[in-house]
């Protein structure tokens, strides 16, 4: 629900205050091809080093209002659990690898403006403080 709520394609546990190592994801690949699910206790699959890469606009629900670019790996495959604790394997393309990559990072402690340039890193944080978040940022207690 709060990842509908915000209109985002994937949210990690952490992201709301919850303790848990699983992220949900409602993202289109390359192909336009809708893929919804959950991920319990992600791992990312290493990829051959000629893995084609992708530069893309990138946001976060935690860095409200701001955007960079960011270069990510143009497929992936994350291994993990669903949500009854069952063995699954993800595979996608294109905005899905980079969701992919994007909410294992949120579970390990990264944030994607831990990836960018000092330079690219300060502009993204300026745009955060200069904007008006879409959504009110609510604490959990």
């Amino acid at each position: 629900a709060s990842q509908r709520t915000a209109r985002g394609v994937g949210l990690a546990a952490n992201q709301i205050g919850v303790g848990l190592k699983v992220f949900v994801y409602d993202c289109p690949d390359d192909k336009g091809v809708r893929h919804v699910g959950a991920v319990c206790n992600p791992r990312l699959v290493d990829t051959p080093d000629d893995t084609r890469t992708e530069e893309g606009n990138e946001g976060c629900l935690s860095v409200p209002s701001a955007y960079a670019r960011l270069s990510r790996a143009y497929r992936t495959e994350v291994t993990g659990q669903d949500l009854r604790g069952n063995p699954v394997k993800v595979w996608g393309t294109g905005l899905f690898a980079r969701c992919l990559q994007h909410e294992t990072d949120h579970l390990n402690g990264r944030l994607y403006i831990d990836r960018l340039s000092a330079e690219a890193r300060e502009d993204a944080l300026r745009q955060m403080a200069e904007s008006e978040p879409a959504f009110p940022v609510v604490p959990n207690d």
